[in-house]
């Protein structure tokens, strides 16, 4: 599904990891994105995302979160996002994690949006 806006990326992202669909939440992003899979580490490209969205979906995670900013300028956007994620390990230990996020989309040729750099630990707390 085409992303219509900057905040329908997140919607549809939310949604997907909810869901547990990898290649929903891949079809957001640019083929040359970055991703900050943990503070200070960044990985770039869809076989490296894709990877590292795997680990978070293996915890079956529940994520909600509240959109506090979007700035566009052109073809390019700024979300922030404050967000907090539930989920099981393989273990059973129950995952809470939280953070605000910083992402920068592009409108693509079509007239969608896409995630350039997706960094949920970004925007401060």
């Amino acid at each position: 599904m085409k992303a219509k806006s900057p905040v329908h990326v997140i919607e549809l992202f939310t949604e997907a990891l909810n869901g547990g669909d990898v290649d929903a939440a891949m079809a957001l992003y640019e083929a040359d994105a970055t991703f900050a899979r943990q503070p200070g580490e960044e990985v770039k490209g869809h076989e490296a995302i894709r990877a590292a969205l795997e680990q978070f979906m293996a915890l079956e995670p529940r994520m909600d979160g509240e959109i506090t900013k979007v700035m566009t300028a052109g073809d390019v956007a700024l979300v922030m996002n404050r967000w907090h994620l539930e989920g099981t390990e393989t273990d059973g230990a129950l995952v809470e994690m939280r953070g605000h996020s910083a992402d920068v989309l592009r409108r693509t040729p079509d007239g969608g949006w896409r995630i350039l750099i997706d960094d949920p630990w970004g925007g401060g707390v």
